[in-house]
């Protein structure tokens, strides 16, 4: 079956912008807490429990506060087997996971959203995180 100019054209386009997302995917990793508030970003206001805390970078002074990221599991952070569950979960930006307070992660994710990615036994995980819309 050959193949038009504008079909070429098309599967070309689809090729690019399907590699264009994956270049877009910003990595690093992940842990997980289970006192929920008060919040950076909310107080003491109850935001669910798919929810995570933002590193100081991507914190930003509060800039991340309400914005949703989707975050996959790629990995364990250091050996051992492959904790993650292939899911990958949408969770809101609500506190600052701060390095001064120990925090070792990229993002903290809440234990239920830690624990649809990968095996809460990990405690620590590589991961990928996209923003996306919020549902």
């Amino acid at each position: 079956m050959a193949m038009t100019k504008t079909s070429s054209m098309l599967l070309v386009m689809a090729l690019v912008l399907g590699t264009a997302s994956l270049a877009t995917a910003a990595s690093g990793v992940a842990t997980f807490y289970t006192q929920y508030t008060p919040s950076a970003c909310y107080g003491n206001k109850n935001m669910g429990n798919m929810v995570a805390a933002a590193n100081g970078r991507l914190y930003n002074n509060g800039a991340v506060c309400g914005r949703c990221y989707t975050v996959k599991c790629t990995g364990a952070a250091s050996g051992g087997g492959n904790p993650c569950t292939g899911a990958s979960v949408t969770v809101k930006m609500v506190d600052n996971c701060a390095s001064k307070d120990g925090c070792q992660s990229t993002i903290d994710l809440s234990k239920q959203a830690f624990a649809k990615i990968a095996n809460l036994d990990a405690g620590i995980i590589r991961i990928t995180y996209n923003p996306t819309s919020c549902p």
